[in-house]
């Protein structure tokens, strides 16, 4: 069975990954608010992800207001993917054993 990846067990990190997955970058004020999450929790997900190697964060400006994107790294979307796979082969089990009794 695949193995579940500790850098996604947190529910911010997981909701994350899984918006960055459906997209090529997205600006940090729109992740927090798709992803119901308040900044301070974004930013720690954020940054233990991109420490992970799993998120490359650019920093710059529209106008003269900062702006923060995100994005999935290569290495990011296929621990994302095998993640899930992983969730999926777990759940699998959990049907067949129910299944049996």
């Amino acid at each position: 069975m695949p193995e579940l990846n500790e850098a996604f067990a947190s529910v911010p990190r997981l909701k994350l990954v899984a918006f960055l997955e459906g997209c090529q970058e997205a600006e940090f004020g729109a992740i927090t608010e798709l992803c119901d999450l308040n900044k301070s929790t974004l930013s720690k997900a954020m940054t233990t992800l991109e420490a992970a190697g799993y998120v490359t964060v650019t920093k710059g400006y529209v106008g003269r207001r900062p702006r923060t994107w995100l994005a999935l790294t290569t290495d990011g979307r296929k621990a994302y993917r095998e993640h899930l796979s992983a969730l999926t082969a777990l759940t699998r089990m959990g049907q067949e054993n129910a299944a049996e009794r």
